[in-house]
């Protein structure tokens, strides 16, 4: 899978750009805030339906103007895909080969994509929002029916938490009962689904992680579920009291996390920083791995302004794990190693909004 070209009208501070992409390497190239990072986030919207940066449709469209929209040229094994996205300040739209979508959540599996920044970098120390999140992306990705089920459990558990709020004034719980049912139904599948991804990636990052560590290290990737299957809806009756004094759900998927460990030492608390992003490198490594498997073949890669938080070394172990897959480099400087080592199939630089391809 690759993006053939790739164009953009009024979106961040391109008024207009037309990218046609090569197969392989791509580099953009420039200073900070000139408009690198916007184009991996365009990528990541028709993949995703949103931005890895902003909630706010508004802050996506070039200052002044009304509209936004995205356009990809996508090859497939045996198709091609024409996405386009269009964002108003209030509202956002997509198509797939000029046919209108009804829900966003259709473009999840269409473009397979796997973004690393430097923020990943801190998914080991960052909160378990971020860990959940990095979970749902690359279900979502592969599997509809977790989608699906991941967006009626958070449905379901607004209501559960209105109806919290509400029987402080009519102490009625009947309604509490009636969402505890339907919260049990998805939190059940959502469990299920992360508790196999999980098993699968934690045996590809742990043979990842054993080859780039030299053969020294013993990485275990483990799922800490909120709660278990068996004891959902027990738990979920044993903390309602608790629940409506504070008016929310205390327990369920909304809840879990993941935690890591090198030879049975958890990674969080002792690791060193260079262990950290090792750790980080191989989970990325594993998800392109089950992405690939999924699929029938490579997603595109992303790589938003990474390379120099990683040494030469780990630079050399990700190149390795990446061969014949589009990938997408952002950065300041051209690292020596990525010249060295990789045939770069195009050079961009960027400035201001403007790009301009360089000849290799």
């Amino acid at each position: 899978m690759y993006i053939r070209q790739l164009s953009l009208n009024d979106f961040r501070n391109y008024e207009k750009l037309e990218l046609d992409l090569d197969k392989g390497i791509n580099i953009l190239k420039g200073d900070n805030a000139q408009g690198k990072t916007n184009v991996l986030e365009a990528i990541y919207l028709c993949a995703t339906a949103r931005s890895h940066r902003t909630h706010k449709e508004k802050e996506i469209i070039r200052w002044g103007r009304e509209y936004a929209h995205v356009n990809i040229h996508l090859q497939k094994n045996y198709v091609q895909d024409i996405i386009d996205f269009h964002l108003s300040q209030k509202s956002k739209a997509a198509a797939i080969n000029k046919m209108p979508i009804h829900k966003l959540g259709e473009l999840f599996g269409c473009i397979n994509m796997v973004m690393f920044s430097p923020e990943d970098l801190q998914l080991i120390k960052s909160n378990p929002k971020e860990r959940r999140r990095f979970i749902d992306i690359e279900l979502c990705q592969i599997d509809k029916l977790y989608y699906y089920a991941l967006r009626q459990y958070h449905k379901v558990l607004k209501q559960r938490n209105l109806a919290l709020k509400q029987y402080a004034v009519y102490k009625d719980s009947s309604m509490i009962d009636v969402w505890d049912n339907q919260l049990e139904e998805y939190a059940e599948e959502l469990i299920r689904k992360r508790l196999d991804f999980i098993e699968e990636l934690n045996l590809i990052a742990k043979d990842i992680h054993h080859d780039i560590s030299g053969g020294k290290e013993r990485l275990q990737v483990i799922y800490e579920p909120s709660v278990s299957l068996e004891e959902f809806k027990s738990k979920l009756l044993k903390y309602r009291e608790k629940d409506i004094v504070y008016q929310t759900t205390s327990v369920g998927p909304h809840r879990d996390d993941l935690s890591f460990q090198i030879n049975d030492m958890d990674v969080k608390v002792y690791g060193s920083q260079g262990q950290q992003r090792t750790v980080v490198l191989s989970m990325k490594l594993a998800e392109l791995n089950i992405m690939t498997k999924y699929i029938g073949e490579e997603p595109i890669l992303l790589l938003d302004d990474v390379l120099s938080e990683l040494d030469d070394k780990r630079q050399k172990d990700l190149f390795k794990y990446t061969a014949n897959i589009q990938t997408l480099i952002t950065c300041t400087g051209i690292e020596q190693s990525v010249w060295n080592t990789q045939k770069i199939g195009k050079l961009y630089y960027v400035n201001d909004g403007n790009v301009v391809e360089i000849k290799i």
